[in-house]
């Protein structure tokens, strides 16, 4: 933590010396705003302070945020140097224009305007496009350009300072550290401001190849710098030869205050990069500040309103009775203004977008408010394109093989959008879903927009598993009710067919009977005989329809003996294997019972199996059950659920069981089952 503190705060440092020196130079400015600049005097009177205010504001916001990025540095670097040019120039030009003598050492203020732009025209024009906006050289290869250009820069700087004569800027005074015959410093400070223009193109080629190989918001964060960088390159390319021929006045100017213009769009651009794209995460530092200057505004307002404005109405001297009531109404006023002041920073901040806290806090809200699931669902894919801008938030259910889109925003998707992002929701590892994530054309999601769809994701992992149930519940109670008409009408349709015939043969032969008792006994005993036999038969199918509903073996000696007495019924060989258990509850027993011949009459069917195996255990307060054979086998993760299988997980799943199909092509199959007993078993359903 000590460590850190130091790189926070020289920014701040360095910033407070910029200040200083661009406020010092405005009076000197004010002063001689009579006397005429000379003509060889470089841009429009006062331009110092514009850029350098410019490159103060961003260089500081980066270099606070990412200190670790040298972009922030050279920001700031190149605004004390802007403001140090425009300082000695307003005090040169009093001293030595405007009122000669007035002040000392205008000479050598002037001699420092003479060189100190190179500097940070380097910053500017050869870094700042080489290193934007990770702080790294696009590759190594680039590294030969930025060191010639750097070099250049430095022996142009050396030159100009004392190179012999009368300074450019200020014709007339002499320099005054000037090299006696040494001429030809000015002949090589020239020279190599070409070498120095070939460094700034190289720069810019270096940025478009980055702007080409960049996609998404960095694309975006580098088209408005390249723009600014293309144009100081043009002004350079332009000016260098009329400052080298000595040329004044007329076209130049106009050349000047383009490369003026051009210096002062560099922050700008990294300023659009940093509030409209995310750039450096600094949206957090600019919310305070708009909101600390907000409430300073406000309090200094109250206080001058109050005391200086009633004070001069009423005309008292009562200064501390004022100054107590301003003091009330700030304390009175301070909250209400700094949520409408915070909201001023976020709109500016963020926009007609949400903050990633309004869009987590409003999902929260959501959760512990009582809303169905049917109404959260499309309430979060409001807040969440609300708040990462998004054209299209899509909620989907399921994984691959069983997709279903559970909410969209807007209802009606625009024609035309680009191609979504998916983030996977999961619930404690399992995957439940996704949030599809569709931008307008030409944009993408910045890491910030990313980690807040993502975090939001998280969050929707228990929403998207109840929903997932409540879904599961409705499918199975519609598979329960139609299951249950299926059968009803299955046993309606087996007595109609059976039973209720026989029954009507019996009652037809019994009147027949009747009518041959003491006419033909002999023919009478006979039918009597068959009526016996046909009711036999009655009452066997009776019995068989009724172990199709609960099978008695079952109620009367429990799974183990049931079992046992289908398995030996099976056209492939199946062993009963019991560990322990006993008697359940008749719901409990009637599902495992009924799994289990349903898993039995699949081994038959399809599994083409040599050989099966019924295993039951009670463990853990639950009662378990597997269907195992060495059939071929199958891959469960694109074989669909036919309906014996639906109708295993429904039954086990109306009593808080579990299912499982463990398979694979050639490795046979395994169907298990488990379903809540605790620990007490009863002697009788």
């Amino acid at each position: 933590m000590s460590e850190a503190r130091p790189a926070s705060r020289l920014p701040w440092i360095l910033g407070a010396l910029t200040v200083v020196t661009l406020l010092a130079s405005i009076p000197f400015l004010v002063l001689g705003l009579d006397t005429p600049l000379p003509e060889t005097a470089f841009g429009f009177r006062g331009w110092g302070l514009v850029l350098g205010s410019a490159l103060l504001v961003a260089g500081v916001l980066i270099a606070t945020r990412v200190p670790a990025n040298p972009i922030g540095w050279i920001l700031v670097a190149s605004g004390f140097g802007t403001a140090v040019q425009e300082f000695g120039q307003q005090y040169a030009h009093y001293g030595l224009l405007d009122s000669p003598g007035a002040v000392t050492g205008a000479d050598f203020a002037a001699w420092i305007t003479e060189w100190i732009w190179i500097p940070y025209m380097a910053a500017v024009a050869l870094l700042i496009p080489m290193l934007y906006p990770t702080g790294r050289l696009p590759s190594a290869r680039w590294r030969v350009p930025l060191f010639l250009g750097l070099i250049a820069a430095g022996i142009g700087t050396v030159c100009f300072a004392l190179a012999p004569g009368d300074l450019d800027g200020f014709p007339g005074v002499p320099n005054p550290v000037e090299l006696d015959g040494m001429r030809w410093i000015k002949t090589l400070g020239d020279t190599v401001m070409f070498v120095f223009v070939g460094g700034v193109l190289a720069a810019i080629v270096s940025m478009a190849v980055r702007y080409r190989r960049s996609e998404g918001d960095e694309r975006q964060q580098l088209k408005w710098l390249l723009l600014a960088i293309s144009l100081l390159a043009s002004s350079f390319i332009v000016g260098v030869p009329y400052w080298t021929l000595g040329g004044t006045g007329g076209s130049l100017d106009v050349v000047e205050n383009v490369l003026v213009a051009a210096l002062g769009a560099i922050p700008v651009a990294i300023g659009v990069a940093i509030l409209k794209y995310r750039l450096y995460d600094i949206d957090v530092v600019i919310k305070k500040t708009v909101v600390y200057a907000i409430l300073a505004a406000f309090i200094t307002v109250v206080y001058v309103a109050v005391v200086v404005g009633i004070g001069a109405l009423v005309g008292t001297g009562g200064n501390v009775f004022l100054s107590a009531v301003a003091a009330a109404a700030v304390s009175v006023a301070f909250q209400p203004a700094r949520r409408r002041a915070q909201r001023v920073a976020d709109r500016l901040v963020y926009g007609e977008r949400a903050t990633p806290y309004e869009v987590l806090s409003g999902f929260s809200e959501r959760l512990a408010e009582t809303y169905s699931i049917d109404d959260v669902l499309p309430r979060l894919a409001r807040v969440l394109a609300e708040g990462v801008g998004a054209a299209t938030v899509t909620i989907v259910l399921g994984t691959d093989t069983s997709r279903s889109v559970v909410a969209r925003w807007p209802l009606d998707p625009p024609p035309t959008r680009s191609e979504g992002r998916s983030f996977e929701v999961r619930h404690q590892g399992q995957p439940l879903g996704a949030i599809e994530i569709a931008t307008a054309p030409g944009e993408d999601l910045d890491p910030t927009r990313e980690k807040l769809v993502a975090d939001v994701a998280a969050q929707a992992g228990l929403v998207l598993r109840n929903a997932a149930l409540i879904e599961d519940l409705r499918t199975s109670r519609q598979r329960l009710v139609t299951a249950q008409d299926q059968e009803r009408r299955r046993i309606e349709r087996n007595i109609h067919d059976g039973a209720q015939q026989q029954l009507v043969a019996l009652a037809v032969k019994l009147k027949l009977a009747d009518s041959l008792v003491g006419r033909d006994e002999a023919r009478a005993h006979e039918m009597l005989a068959d009526l016996q036999t046909d009711a036999g038969q009655t009452l066997e199918d009776l019995r068989d329809l009724a172990r199709g509903i609960y099978p008695p073996l079952l109620a009367d000696k429990g799974l183990g003996a049931a079992l046992e007495s289908q398995a030996r019924k099976s056209p492939v060989p199946v062993s009963v294997e019991t560990d322990g258990i006993g008697r359940y509850p008749q719901e409990i027993e009637s599902a495992v019972y009924f799994s289990c011949l349903e898993a039995l009459q699949n081994v038959s069917k399809y599994a083409e199996a040599s050989a099966a195996t019924i295993r039951l255990e009670q463990s853990n307060g639950s009662l378990t059950f597997d269907v195992t054979d060495d059939g071929r086998g199958f891959d469960p993760t694109t074989a669909s659920r036919g309906t014996g299988l639906q109708g295993i997980a429904d039954r086990l799943a109306a009593l808080g069981g579990a299912f499982d199909v463990l398979s694979a092509p050639g490795d046979g199959t395994t169907v298990s089952g488990r379903l809540p007993v605790g620990t007490a078993m009863v002697n009788a359903p």
